[in-house]
């Protein structure tokens, strides 16, 4: 039965920049990065060597824990560099890309041919499987499980965030069949989760054999942990699987086609960029074309911070840096590192507030310029009720936060460490007083938890 769920705890953070819904072409980027600490929990062990040839499709690592789950080159080249950091760990894999793609052939199938089993294959195979994550742990999941339910998300409320009925517009065909695809992965139910009906795109709203729910309300509804808690909360022993909208359309291609097509499209936004648009790129692509000629450098302060991914939750790269393999977009904001003369005195028209600290609170509707400055350093750890306040599951933040803290594995698990990843608690360490990194303490813990049950 669909659900709607309303959620009332969160915020909208309304950042300038946003993308317009516009293609933008750039010549293809020459170099392509596979970094394997975009997949949490895995040991990589290197398929290739420095001056190997590649296809596209070819595997470059495997985890050395699950040897079957593979990470596939996105484009065909040569291996021109493999980057180590201490201990020799992996840090990544630098492709240098041919003008066109030569891919790895595939077998193609007709829907009806397949099962279970040649479909677990084929991902595994093509580099796909890792599109596929789980809660609890939010790591890549087990091809031996059998997952309760599956949950698609088609909407992202993160600020600047890309709009997924843009993205998939006129591709009822290959997000049906790829939903047909994923149906076979589970005894249970594929859930659906859309924004509310005015608002969703006709491709969302007409898939069939989906249980489609409709969820509203500010960020972070559209977090898949948020929706997760809402329509079928994870108990310890449970696993369920989950994806996002561009990865339906990537299962579909490669079943269809026979190829694994790396390609998807992002949302390059920010308030230091001149022309927010959407661009496609392959995974791992490097940023420079994109961001070329295309950077507002403020006089007072002309550095500015790239992220791969949302502001919340992303990446620190430079602007020679690399997609990560999960992120539909990049942000440009100001470093924010100058020091401005009277700042809280003032009475901060500009300024975004998750309180009525500034005046700024009288206009609902104004976008904000934002920088990476955190205003502050880290201080102690006090109870001031703002997690609470925007966090929307029900679930105690700061308790949880504070057994993470001190490792206490039992109260973890009662205060509900399964049902949470370190995303979920963005905005609690957006709005701390304290300055607490606590996406990395939540992290940390899921980590040490995974450890010691595995």
């Amino acid at each position: 039965m669909s659900l709607k769920i309303k959620i009332k705890k969160g915020i909208d953070i309304r950042l300038k920049g946003v993308a317009e819904k516009l293609y933008a072409n750039v010549p293809k980027s020459k170099f392509y990065s596979i970094d394997p600490s975009d997949f949490i929990g895995i040991t990589p062990k290197l398929a290739v060597k420095e001056k190997d040839v590649v296809l596209s499709g070819d595997v470059v690592f495997f985890d050395k824990k699950n040897p079957n789950i593979k990470f596939t080159s996105p484009v065909s080249g040569s291996v021109t560099q493999i980057n180590r950091g201490a201990k020799r760990k992996i840090l990544s894999i630098i492709i240098e890309s041919n003008l066109k793609i030569n891919y790895k052939k595939f077998k193609k199938y007709k829907f009806d041919e397949l099962d279970r089993n040649i479909i677990v294959k084929q991902l595994l195979e093509s580099g796909l499987w890792p599109s596929i994550r789980q809660r609890p742990f939010a790591i890549i999941a087990n091809p031996n499980d059998i997952p309760k339910s599956i949950h698609i998300s088609t909407f992202d409320t993160s600020p600047l965030a890309c709009d997924n009925n843009f993205i998939i517009h006129g591709m009822n065909r290959e997000f049906q069949n790829g939903i047909n695809i994923i149906k076979k992965l589970t005894d249970g139910i594929v859930h659906l989760n859309i924004i509310s009906n005015s608002d969703c795109s006709d491709v969302f709203k007409t898939t069939s054999g989906v249980q489609i729910n409709q969820f509203s309300g500010p960020h972070p509804s559209g977090n898949i942990g948020t929706q997760i808690h809402h329509i079928d909360p994870i108990n310890k022993g449970e696993v369920i699987w989950y994806l996002y909208t561009q990865d339906i359309i990537a299962i579909s291609k490669l079943f269809e086609n026979g190829i694994y097509d790396a390609s998807k499209l992002i949302a390059l936004g920010g308030s230091q960029v001149k022309n927010p648009r959407y661009y496609r790129l392959l995974r791992g692509a490097s940023i420079e074309n994109i961001i070329s000629d295309n950077i507002i450098f403020n006089k007072s302060n002309s550095e500015n911070r790239y992220i791969s991914g949302n502001v919340l939750t992303g990446k620190k790269i430079d602007s020679k840096g690399y997609l990560g393999y999960y992120h539909n977009e990049i942000c440009v904001i100001p470093e924010g590192n100058n020091t401005e003369f009277l700042g809280w005195l003032l009475p901060g028209l500009s300024k975004f507030s998750l309180s009525r600290t500034f005046y700024s609170w009288l206009n609902m509707k104004k976008k904000y310029t934002i920088s990476a400055n955190m205003n502050g350093e880290e201080r102690a750890y006090v109870v001031t009720g703002q997690y609470e306040k925007i966090f929307p599951m029900d679930i105690y933040p700061q308790q949880l936060i504070k057994a993470t803290i001190f490792n206490d594995i039992e109260l973890m698990e009662k205060l509900g460490i399964y049902e949470v990843a370190e995303e979920d608690f963005a905005l609690c360490e957006f709005s701390c007083t304290s300055k607490i990194p606590i996406q990395k303490i939540i992290r940390d813990g899921l980590n040490k938890i995974q450890k010691e049950f595995t």
